[in-house]
């Protein structure tokens, strides 16, 4: 079964390139993503910047995005983003934080 880390990534802040933990729902304290964390991933270059991730999202899937959060899945850092389109669905897509690559993508 794998293990997900999510945090919730405001929007607020999404112009200037950093994330920043708004709540969290964590199975185990160890694998937290800490504040701290997301400004050392993003400055090393580890995760893309919130505005690539809202392009590339916008690009494979147009809508209205309502949510974003950064998660730990497998060792790997991903982001999960959900939209509204024009027709009310909702679109998830998951995106590789450090290539941007559509992994996952579903509609509701």
């Amino acid at each position: 079964m794998s293990r997900t880390t999510t945090l919730s990534v405001a929007l607020a802040v999404a112009s200037i390139g950093l994330a920043t933990a708004v709540g969290a729902d964590f199975a185990h304290a160890d694998d937290r993503i800490r504040r701290s964390e997301v400004r050392e991933l993003r400055e090393a270059g580890k995760i893309l910047p919130m505005e690539d991730i809202l392009s590339r999202t916008r690009s494979a899937q147009p809508g209205q995005v309502v949510e974003i959060e950064l998660e730990r899945e497998d060792g790997r850092l991903v982001y999960e983003v959900k939209l509204i389109d024009d027709a009310d669905a909702i679109h998830k897509l998951e995106l590789d934080a450090a290539t941007g690559e559509v992994l996952r993508r579903s509609r509701k």
